[in-house]
């Protein structure tokens, strides 16, 4: 039995997740994460949504709540609010953090409320029929783009940069020791923090694009992905369609919950005056 058996479900086991799915490594890192703090069971809780990245969390033994599409972290936000003791995480998928949940991806962003989003990038709505997702690439094939894709592509790191998290990173399931890396100082950091995975889906975004290997397109997000060194050694053309992985920020600005606290401490000591 392996040590991290007692973080899953094990009654809920087969998976439903397709051969070759990525989403799977995405979910082990975090639990790697989680065992490498040493975070208490019974008080770190599970916020996921709909669709595959949503419904990964059914595998963990941790208290954990499904929301409606989209609204993960606003249903996080006031599991926080009602009790800041706990540490919650958010799973989501393109969908879910970037469409239908995109709003409420950057308020949070914007509160900097303690919390940790990591989102699994792989371009589709796998479950719903292989949609297009804001993150899937000009040119790119989808049942709802047949021609291919022709809006641009949305940064996910870039958004919530703007809209003022405070810890942005970027890993992938390839480079595997790295992701736990990151996942494990988003969970250390004091305020929001978001961890984009660039994962695969040889089913629905595979199979469409004439690229259903799972090995092969894990190679191809390895190579589509540079870290800030390698970067500084590349031209601008050469880094036209490279992602660059690791800690893209990392700052200390008031968090939403103890900037709560203080206004409404400063209050009742005037009014007890």
């Amino acid at each position: 039995m392996s040590k991290l058996d007692k973080y899953l479900r094990l009654d809920q086991f087969p998976h439903f997740a397709c051969s070759g799915c990525g989403h799977g490594i995405a979910l082990a890192s975090m639990v790697r994460a989680i065992d490498k703090l040493g975070l208490d069971q019974n008080t770190t809780v599970m916020v996921c949504a709909i669709g595959c990245a949503g419904r990964l969390p059914i595998y963990l033994d941790f208290p954990s709540i499904r929301t409606p599409h989209g609204r993960a972290l606003t249903v996080a936000t006031g599991i926080m609010l009602a009790n800041p003791k706990l540490k919650v995480i958010v799973f989501m998928g393109d969908g879910d953090a970037g469409a239908i949940g995109g709003n409420h991806l950057i308020h949070a962003a914007r509160r900097n409320i303690d919390l940790t989003a990591i989102i699994a990038i792989n371009e589709i709505y796998g479950m719903t029929g292989g949609q297009y997702a804001p993150t899937t690439k000009p040119g790119h094939f989808a049942s709802t783009a047949p021609f291919g894709m022709i809006e641009p592509q949305m940064d996910t790191c870039k958004l919530v940069e703007a809209a003022g998290a405070t810890f942005v990173a970027r890993g992938d399931i390839y480079h595997v020791v790295e992701l736990d890396k990151l996942i494990i100082k988003a969970l250390s950091h004091k305020g929001f923090s978001v961890v984009e995975v660039l994962t695969n889906c040889p089913i629905q975004f595979g199979r469409r694009n004439k690229n259903s290997n799972p090995s092969q397109m894990i190679k191809n997000i390895k190579e589509m992905t540079i870290t800030k060194k390698q970067a500084e050694k590349l031209s601008k053309e050469e880094l036209e369609h490279k992602l660059l992985r690791g800690i893209l920020v990392e700052k200390k600005c008031p968090e939403y919950i103890e900037e709560y606290d203080r206004i409404t401490n400063f209050k009742e000591e005037v009014s007890l005056k």
